[in-house]
């Protein structure tokens, strides 16, 4: 990678990380390696319905960011143990671009003895177990790829935020497709901070380091506010949906079922065997524009109990949402 300029990011909000990928790739004429990791979040692929692919309360519960990044694919969980790597660099229609982008990294991995492989059309993988997915986008004359390097991360957390709520939800948008996983740590002794600066080292062969100038990251902190921040294009813009879900609670059965448009309850329906104290359809009609985030469910909840005899919000948007 001749005369690509390497970055190496000083921040761990997915926002900004995301955010400098894609100014770099539309408004720069340079071409880039990037370096970077993010604090806990889960990252959504450009394609997908939020909301079928997450679970938003739990997520936003324990303070995960849910981003959505700007090329396809599946999502994907980060957190400190795990490394994102990024080219852009000229589009090429004939390349194997997949290949070419993975062979720095597959070559470093095989200098710590490590045997990976490319693996279908974008994943890398040790012993037939997945340690990286990659994914891409071309704009204009120029391809942006970036992938994860799974070294140390909380696995179990895949399972519990990238698992939907129980609200069953039929969708347009990308599946994901789930891979056996494992961490590079499984396959070497050296420390993450370590295998960074190697993996440095190796892309510092060939590529000139370079810092983002106060100008640019002006612009940069402008697109993530008002974009990657932003519960439009995280979760508002996902595909149309319709959900349904039913629970069991002390007073009752209670299904609720919607469509969901623009990440916002639509057609909110109630029933069920249960007790009511009011007219549930007045309920209802207030939960018709309400987005899918914790605080705002809690708010439309609140007063359930109002309504339906015996409910109470709490176990409602735990058996639920």
């Amino acid at each position: 990678m001749e005369n690509f300029k390497l970055l190496i990011s000083n921040s761990q909000d997915p926002c900004f990380n995301l955010a400098i990928e894609e100014f770099l790739l539309k408004n720069k004429t340079e071409y880039y390696v990037f370096i970077w990791q993010n604090a806990p979040s889960v990252i959504v692929g450009t394609n997908q319905n939020t909301i079928s692919e997450v679970n938003l309360t739990l997520a936003q519960e324990k303070g995960v960011k849910i981003v959505r990044r700007i090329t396809g694919g599946g999502a994907v969980y980060h957190d400190l143990g795990n490394i994102n790597f990024s080219i852009i660099a000229p589009f090429n229609a004939d390349e194997n671009r997949f290949a070419t982008f993975t062979l720095p990294v597959i070559e470093y991995l095989s200098e710590l003895g490590i045997k990976a492989s490319l693996s279908g059309r974008n994943d890398i993988v040790v012993n037939g177990k997945k340690i990286s997915g990659n994914a891409e986008i071309v704009y204009k004359n120029r391809v942006l790829h970036h992938g994860t390097l799974l070294f140390d991360t909380d696995l179990s957390a895949l399972s519990v935020f990238l698992t939907p709520s129980k609200l069953k939800l039929e969708s347009k948008g990308v599946k994901s497709v789930r891979s056996r996983v494992i961490n590079i740590k499984e396959f070497t002794d050296i420390s993450i901070k370590d295998f960074i600066s190697g993996l440095i080292s190796k892309f510092e062969l060939t590529c000139e380091r370079f810092e983002i100038s106060s100008i640019d990251k002006q612009e940069i902190l402008k697109l993530v506010n008002d974009k990657y921040c932003d519960y439009n294009w995280n979760i508002g813009s996902s595909p149309k949906g319709t959900a349904r879900v039913t629970g069991r609670f002390n007073f009752g059965t209670m299904t609720f079922c919607c469509n969901l448009i623009d990440g916002r309850i639509a057609d909110a329906e109630i029933y069920g065997d249960f007790f009511s104290k009011k007219d549930v359809k007045e309920f209802t009609a207030r939960l018709n524009g309400v987005i899918m985030i914790r605080k705002e469910l809690i708010k439309a909840f609140s007063d359930i109990s109002e309504y339906i005899d015996g409910a109470d919000w709490q176990s409602i948007l735990y058996q639920m949402f």
